[in-house]
């Protein structure tokens, strides 16, 4: 089953090095950057990067994970970590990442 076709699930543990290279070979545009799982989307204005953000608030709160948002003009800083997994990468944040990308896509078409 695809990423973006799952759901998150409460208590999700930490990956481990193996999981964590697996699944971001699943997502190419995604990248670690510490315990956090990034991404930089880009757009052609502020309409659209929030136009982006409301589509994305509208998902996080279907799946109840919350990732960190950095705002700015033209980008979207999306950064994902699972607080219940001691604040290291789990599968909830890969699925919410998929399911980002799609919203993305789906704009971007």
């Amino acid at each position: 089953m695809k990423l973006a076709d799952q759901h998150c699930a409460h208590g999700a543990p930490a990956l481990d090095e193996a999981e964590l290279a697996l699944q971001l070979a699943a997502l190419p545009d995604w990248r670690l950057n510490g315990n956090r799982l990034e991404r930089e989307y880009a757009f052609k204005d502020y309409h659209e990067t929030i136009a982006f953000v409301n589509l994305l608030a509208a998902m996080i709160h279907t799946e109840d994970h919350h990732p960190e948002l950095r705002v700015r003009y033209r980008h979207c800083l999306v950064g994902w970590t699972t607080h219940s997994a001691g604040n290291a990468v789990s599968m909830n944040d890969f699925i919410c990442a998929a399911k980002a990308d799609a919203i993305y896509e789906e704009r971007s078409a």
